[in-house]
């Protein structure tokens, strides 16, 4: 390493080289999050031309080697000279950061992707892109490819210049087909479920606009495998789907739609008999899963609606207190989707809104637009409803603030008696330790033997916990098994949840491979979703993935994780190895426990992320909720009932 520094060591960036030297500065992650990101950025722009009133819809294709393409029917990118850069707009689009027409709002009124990233980006991070532009009744081509200069691989280069190919054609719009850069992602496998629940996502916030996903990978008689959405309710067929699976207290979802100062808004709501409240809200297209100030407007003007109409009708007296907000949104499922200029997320990820202006703009809309809609008599019995589960849960949070205050008095749940529970680490920083949720003593004895004693803690289980979902929070809090996992992670719960107390920085479920074990895992990851929702979207919860098997032939021994692992080293092995199939943790001892599961430089781990708050939701309320036939419907179409088990000691 030189000692001097000078203006010399200094290394400017040129083009999209940045993009390649960083790109989790571009993309969030490598890993399969950023590959699809990618493809996002590419959808994203055809999803704002066509939102934009340019066109119909979208064609998203997987092609069978590997390579996936976005075709819309809107404008078509550009083909002319640029004034300044002397070159087509496709290639200005393609090749320059900081590029695009969304940045005047003659040409997008509103845009998700407004770094003027996107196109380029994904270019950089490609093997080799394609477009095609159709326009002006004809064809226009380019390519672009990673190639090696002078040692250094660089991405996004044209092959040759923007071509009129002379292909007659009546369509308009634009084709963007593209292979993801193995060099660059950890894998280049992209995921159909993934792509489609996006999609579908998209199709409901654009009410009206048919999107279709092709998957070329797997044929499907005489074509391919393919899903296709068009939704012509909006938001409010995505309110209804969302709570398929719950009682609604009133039959329609109530749908509020404005402008003021330049900011438009589209709002469904609708109550259940559940416990929780779901919020989900974007901006331009763009989820926005951290909130921002376009949910505090929101938030505000409901709450104060709802107190005013309470009072209106007699509900509230005048010696009453106001409920709050978190009352009036118990059971409450809202999307809630604003389109604006000039939009200000924070950072690339666009998760959070900081436009104060939103704030303004939303509550001043719902205040106006919801006063209205209750002034209405044929809405009464609506807002009825509303307040009547408002009241309860009220009267169930002053009940359970009660019983907080009895239990922290008792040292019950703040200090829970966890003696003969859990078996705590040694060490002192949050950011080190573990703790390991195991099922059952026998497990648990295993895993106290077998742990690090300085950062491992274990916590196992006496039978199943509560099945949080359809549970309120005093119901949650009667669960003893429930209350000791609370004292031990030290964080709260719901409303009270506080991730900065929490103990333990990685929270691993560790349960058995068989049916019970994994709806012990289930019910675990029910009540994290329902009550700490955030120890799961601050990356804490993953799931431990002990071996399903032993294979050994004299001193070799080989562990293996799935069916595949399983035959690859049986191979390697040849005859005279000895299998054995663990059906639980108890059969391993101390050594192998951690040496399989437990080591941190050894074993599998898998983190729990939720890509989709909103299919989540839905899931989680499927699987875990009353509604049987929609569970036997999902488990129909994903179970694999024809599936034997062919395992035979060798």
């Amino acid at each position: 390493m030189s000692k001097n520094y000078n203006a010399g060591d200094i290394r400017v960036l040129e083009g999209l080289d940045a993009v390649r030297l960083r790109p989790g500065m571009y993309i969030g992650t490598t890993g399969v999050k950023g590959l699809h990101h990618i493809l996002w950025e590419i959808v994203d722009n055809s999803i704002d031309e066509i939102a934009n009133g340019f066109g119909s819809g979208i064609i998203v294709t997987i092609h069978a080697d590997g390579s996936a393409s976005v075709e819309d029917d809107g404008r078509g990118i550009p083909v002319d000279i640029h004034p300044k850069l002397g070159v087509s707009g496709v290639e200005v689009v393609f090749t320059q950061l900081h590029a695009g027409g969304k940045f005047d709002s003659s040409n997008y009124a509103h845009s998700g992707g407004l770094h003027g990233v996107g196109a380029s980006v994904t270019n950089a991070l490609s093997e080799w892109l394609k477009v095609e532009v159709y326009k002006n009744g004809t064809t226009y081509r380019m390519e672009f490819e990673s190639r090696e200069i002078n040692g250094e691989v660089k991405g996004g280069i044209p092959k040759y210049q923007l071509i009129d190919t002379g292909e007659k054609t009546d369509k308009h719009g634009s084709k963007i087909r593209f292979m993801p850069d193995k060099r660059i992602f950890e894998t280049v496998v992209f995921q159909f479920e993934t792509i489609a629940r996006r999609l579908k996502e998209l199709a409901f916030l654009n009410k009206g606009i048919g999107i279709k996903i092709i998957d070329e990978r797997i044929a499907v008689g005489d074509g391919y495998k393919s899903l296709e959405y068009r939704y012509e309710g909006g938001i409010v067929d995505f309110v209804k789907y969302i709570d398929e699976a719950r009682n609604t207290l009133y039959d329609e979802p109530i749908f509020l739609s404005g402008e003021r100062d330049g900011i438009s808004m589209e709002l469904a709501f609708q109550h259940t008999d559940a416990y929780t409240e779901n919020l989900f809200s974007y901006v331009n297209n763009i989820p926005t899963t951290e909130g921002g100030t376009h949910e505090t407007g929101f938030k505000a003007a409901y709450t104060k609606v709802m107190n005013d109409f309470a009072r209106r009708i007699g509900m509230l007296k005048d010696k009453d207190a106001n409920l709050l907000g978190d009352d009036y949104r118990e059971g409450l499922t809202a999307v809630l989707s604003v389109q604006m200029t000039n939009v200000q997320f924070e950072g690339q990820t666009k998760t959070k809104l900081g436009n104060p202006a939103a704030r303004i703009a939303i509550e001043a809309l719902v205040t106006q637009l919801l006063s209205e809609y209750f002034a209405d008599e044929a809405n009464g019995t609506v807002g009825e409803a509303i307040l009547k589960k408002g009241m309860l849960a009220a009267k169930v949070r002053e009940a359970a603030r009660k019983e907080k205050e009895i239990t922290r008095a008792k040292n019950a749940i703040d200090n829970f008696n966890l003696v003969g529970k859990l078996t705590p680490c040694t060490g002192k920083k949050p950011e080190n330790n573990e703790l390991f949720i195991v099922e059952g003593d026998s497990a648990g004895g295993t895993c106290k033997q077998a742990r690090a004693r300085s950062y491992q803690a274990i916590l196992p289980l006496r039978g199943k916990p509560l099945n949080a979902e359809k549970k309120r929070i005093d119901q949650v809090l009667a669960n003893e098994e429930i209350r000791t996992l609370i004292s031990a992670l030290g964080s709260g719960i719901g409303e009270d949840f506080n991730v900065d107390n929490l103990n333990y920085h990685k929270v691993i479920i560790l349960s058995d491979a068989d049916v019970d074990g994994y709806h012990i895992r289930a019910i675990l990851l029910t009540f994290f979703f329902r009550y700490m929702k955030d120890l799961i979207n601050e990356g804490h919860v993953y799931i431990g993935l002990p071996p399903l098997y032993k294979i050994a032939k004299g001193n070799q021994v080989e562990y293996a994780y799935d069916d595949g692992a399983l035959a690859d080293a049986k191979a390697r092995f040849g005859k005279g190895a000895s299998v054995q199939r663990y059906k639980g943790l108890g059969e391993m001892n101390a050594d192998q426990l951690w040496e399989t599961t437990m080591d941190p430089e050894r074993r599998a781990l898998m983190q729990v992320t939720i890509e989709d708050a909103a299919e989540a939701e839905k899931l989680v309320s499927v699987l875990m909720g009353d509604a049987v036939d929609l569970r036997r419907e999902y488990i129909i179409e994903h179970a694999d009932f024809n599936k034997v088990d062919s395992f035979k000691p060798v």
